[in-house]
């Protein structure tokens, strides 16, 4: 006769081992990896990302939404003759501008040297700010002390303002000339942000336990300090991206910053003004995309910090 306490028992195991399974612990989760579980919930961070990945497709790759030349001027195409919005992404679908180019492919086209200005700066300044920031943080003594009074001296010349001066020293205002001065000058907000974060925490107990067991001073920086550090840089990096665009824009405009042959939106702003009363569509456009492009990379600004911060949770 079969032993029914015995079919009993082997029948149990599956359910054991399966509530052993449900109750083992999930493994815990990075903070970049809760991070990112958090912001692939917020609508903001979605929409923005979106937006922002277009705009660099847009930057790389102009010649998918339009076949015209920016810089190719018809004066047959006047000014005053307003935008046909049914010709979807044709020549005139934004209206023509003062020389009869096409607003809508100088609208496309625009977005590469604004990317690229607000992209490079903002790597600039995150890494030659990072790293002095760093430095002070971590060493403090005299080596706070120098690069704290040279980060004071820089952060008391207005951004905008010195970057006129800088500017004027160049006899061709390119790209490259745009994103040096806004780096020469630009880099004192990570300065602050990273020393502030590295002095916090150094004072944590697994970097002493890591000076304990004999790790180098670079092994300490770079593979303990850096990555628990390096949240608030990337927070205020992002948002400051928006910043570098809107500043690169302003001096296009003022006619210190890019120059033709080069297209920028602060450059068409700037032709589109002794027009406005007439022609507004050929300010409201490129003026438009700029405002749409900085509100882009600030919306992501504001997600990131808020799934980075855990006071904001």
């Amino acid at each position: 006769m079969p032993d029914l306490t015995e079919k009993k028992t082997t029948a149990e195991i599956p359910e054991q081992r399966t509530a052993t399974a449900a109750a083992k612990p999930e493994k815990p989760r990075s903070l970049g990896s809760d991070a990112w579980h958090d912001l692939r919930r917020k609508p903001i961070f979605v929409i923005s990302a979106l937006l922002i990945l277009l705009l660099v497709v847009i930057a790389i790759a102009p010649g998918l939404f339009t076949s015209v030349d920016p810089r190719a001027g018809d004066l047959r195409n006047h000014y005053l003759t307003k935008p046909n919005y049914s010709h979807l992404f044709q020549a005139d679908w934004f209206g023509y501008d003062l020389q009869g180019r096409s607003i809508y492919a100088r609208v496309v086209y625009g977005a590469r040297a604004s990317i690229i200005v607000g992209i490079c700066v903002t790597v600039g300044v995150t890494v030659l700010g990072g790293i002095a920031g760093m430095v002070a943080g971590y060493f403090g003594g005299w080596v706070d002390t120098i690069i704290s009074r040279i980060t004071d001296i820089f952060f008391g010349i207005p951004l905008l303002l010195g970057s006129l001066v800088v500017l004027n020293a160049f006899t061709s205002r390119t790209v490259w000339s745009v994103v040096f001065a806004l780096v020469a000058l630009g880099w004192t907000q990570m300065t602050r942000v990273m020393r502030g974060s590295v002095i916090t925490v150094k004072q944590a107990d697994f970097v002493t336990a890591a000076k304990a067991l004999g790790a180098g001073t670079g092994r300490i920086m770079f593979k303990h300090i850096l990555p628990n550090a390096i949240a608030p840089v990337i927070v205020v990096a992002t948002i400051a991206l928006g910043g570098y665009i809107a500043t690169e824009a302003t001096l296009s405009f003022l006619g210190i910053g890019l120059q033709d042959p080069t297209i920028s939106w602060g450059i068409d702003i700037n032709s589109a003004q002794k027009v406005i009363r007439t022609a507004p569509f050929a300010l409201f456009f490129p003026a438009g995309m700029l405002s749409l492009t900085v509100l882009a990379f600030i919306m992501l600004g504001d997600a990131v910090r808020d799934a980075l911060d855990p006071k904001l949770r």
